[in-house]
């Protein structure tokens, strides 16, 4: 602590209490890791509201003292959004204990919760009346960082990202007097305007802090069924995703595709482990059925081995094995990966989409192009490939000692160029904006969008505040 910021400790302290004003090198460093690990640079404190009433009183200091601040919710971004700036400097907002409220109305099937709720809490108070919120992630974040990375998650396709199943949001603007404003209400139809909650979605912490919100909950599955397919031909997915959807329509609640080497990689690094497969397919998928309480899993079974009967059997046969299982123990490879990718080597690490259409021939052509321009590169794929997601992973294995930065810097130019220019991709499918990919932002995003993206983040947030600035320059805190 410096002698100058000792009387802004001493105005934060006022606020929040003295014991909720963080300083210690040890305390700040639990802030300065996310789901990536460590970085970001040293806040000059962590401070830790309780309520909307003191969130608006720290904006309103923040403002007046020209400190920009940064707001994290459960650190498991994966952009650097939560992280604290690196070159300046900072007063960070957790609101982890901004965390006390989860009302459920199982009448209107929604759930009002402060933002510091993590998605556990807040399902498990939901099955109590039967219902959950469906954004499946293998991590457990805050609700506000959920909003603010509108976050997606394996089972997408059939119950959408945070964006469609938020209602309403409470927010503390960034402006001079700490406004708290109600964005829209807990209804499904509200056609009164503009929807103006939607701009602190994807917003990153950057437009407003969310201190309350409003989500709407859906009916725990009652039966469902998984089944691990092994694909002689990956180019085969995308005809077995239509078949399953025409067959089962919203009952197809997930559809994840994982290659030959991210199997292989789970497989060898995770204790426990077992493949149902004897060979190790090119390609498998991992698709979900869920249904209510009129079905049970002896159906379900019956219409799938039914559905994919065409696929194992005759000249066209394209599913070489499957395993079928009742609930979780399949998913437990799915679940697997990224381990297993980190225990081989460097991971290179790309979140990706495209249309569904698109995503086999992207890995055909992007496994090409890495041979010839970064070699040395293993490619291990995986994700949500039934709404056109990809974690498109590269591993620079350990054998090969230390990899050269200049490389894989290269190869994550090389995937994002691809993507993006030539099939009109998205470099950021679910990941949000953030420090780690600014830079990719400023490239591929039109001048034009962001000009405007700039000018609402303006009007939103007319005192700074986060990592990320959306207009033209695209600077922000990095």
């Amino acid at each position: 602590m410096t002698e100058a910021e000792a009387p802004l400790l001493d105005m934060l302290a006022e606020i929040v209490g003295s014991a909720q004003v963080l300083t210690d090198t040890s305390d700040l460093a639990t802030y300065r890791t996310d789901g990536r690990g460590a970085g970001g640079g040293a806040p000059i404190a962590v401070v830790r509201p309780s309520d909307a009433a003191q969130v608006s009183a720290l904006v309103r200091l923040a403002a007046g003292a020209n400190i920009r601040l940064v707001v994290a919710g459960g650190r498991t971004g994966l952009a650097g959004a939560g992280l604290p700036a690196e070159r300046e400097p900072c007063v960070l907002v957790s609101l982890e204990r901004l965390a006390s409220l989860i009302e459920i109305d199982p009448v209107n099937r929604t759930a009002t919760v402060d933002a510091g709720v993590r998605l556990s809490a807040l399902n498990a108070a939901a099955s109590e009346h039967g219902l959950f919120f469906p954004i499946d992630l293998g991590a457990d974040p805050a609700i506000g960082g959920m909003i603010a990375s509108n976050t997606g998650g394996a089972r997408l396709l059939r119950y959408g990202d945070v964006r469609a199943n938020l209602l309403s949001a409470e927010v503390v603007r960034s402006d001079t007097k700490g406004s708290r404003i109600a964005l829209g209400a807990p209804l499904r139809k509200n056609n009164t305007g503009l929807d103006l909650k939607q701009l602190l979605v994807g917003g990153c912490g950057s437009t407003g802090i969310v201190t309350r919100a409003t989500v709407a909950l859906h009916p725990l599955p009652a039966a469902r069924l998984t089944a691990l397919l092994a694909l002689d031909d990956p180019h085969s997915a995308p005809r077995l995703l239509l078949a399953l959807e025409r067959d089962f329509g919203s009952w197809l609640s997930a559809f994840e595709g994982m290659s030959e080497a991210a199997i292989r990689a789970a497989a060898d690094h995770v204790p426990g482990l077992r493949l149902p497969f004897d060979d190790v397919p090119p390609y498998a998928v991992l698709a979900e059925l869920s249904a209510g309480a009129a079905f049970d899993e002896n159906l379900l079974e019956e219409r799938l081995a039914a559905a994919l009967e065409p696929f194992m059997t005759g000249a066209d046969a394209s599913v070489r094995d499957a395993a079928i299982d009742r609930r979780d123990r399949l998913w437990a490879l799915r679940h697997a990966i990224p381990e297993g990718l980190r225990a081989r080597g460097t991971v290179v690490a790309c979140d990706i989409a495209l249309r569904r259409g698109d995503v086999m021939v992207f890995r055909e052509r992007m496994a090409g192009l890495l041979a010839q321009q970064a070699p040395g590169l293993v490619p291990h794929d995986f994700g949500h490939v039934g709404d056109g997601g990809l974690h498109y992973n590269l591993v620079w294995p350990r054998a090969g000692g230390t990899p050269d930065p200049a490389l894989l810097d290269k190869a994550r130019t090389l995937i994002f160029d691809t993507v993006v220019g030539e099939f009109g991709g998205s470099f950021s499918a679910e990941h949000g904006i953030g420090p780690r990919n600014i830079a990719s932002y400023r490239r591929f995003v039109p001048g034009a969008v962001r000009r405007l993206a700039g000018e609402i983040q303006n009007i939103m947030a007319p005192v700074s505040i986060g990592r990320v600035d959306f207009g033209t320059t695209g600077e922000g805190t990095e």
